[in-house]
């Protein structure tokens, strides 16, 4: 990975996964010159009834798990609001157990 020498753009944006139904998804992928500061992660239970939630980062060859097996009950919302930088070969990965599960991520992409 090149080091950022200053120039290019750095952008607030936004990803949104609706009715994830029980499954591992990428909700952000990285890509070539980009560094990526995520915000916030925002899980909410669309459906009533108990589940667990998941959130990792591919590293290229690891998965690394940030929160794993979180619980929640039904109609609950989840907040993971400490920062975690991704690099060009990493992608976030989301899961809930649940049938229905909104997630909303906040994030900075840098571009260089």
């Amino acid at each position: 990975m090149a080091i950022p020498s200053g120039a290019g753009t750095e952008v607030l944006r936004r990803k949104t996964l609706h009715n994830n139904n029980a499954t591992t998804t990428e909700i952000l992928s990285g890509e070539s010159s980009h560094i990526y500061t995520i915000l916030s992660i925002v899980f909410c239970s669309i459906t009533n009834g108990y589940g667990t939630i998941d959130i990792k980062v591919n590293d290229g060859s690891n998965d690394i798990f940030i929160v794993r097996a979180q619980e929640h009950t039904g109609y609950e919302t989840f907040v993971w609001n400490d920062k975690i930088i991704l690099f060009e070969d990493d992608d976030l990965d989301v899961y809930n157990s649940v049938a229905d599960g909104d997630w909303y991520l906040t994030y900075i992409d840098q571009h260089f």
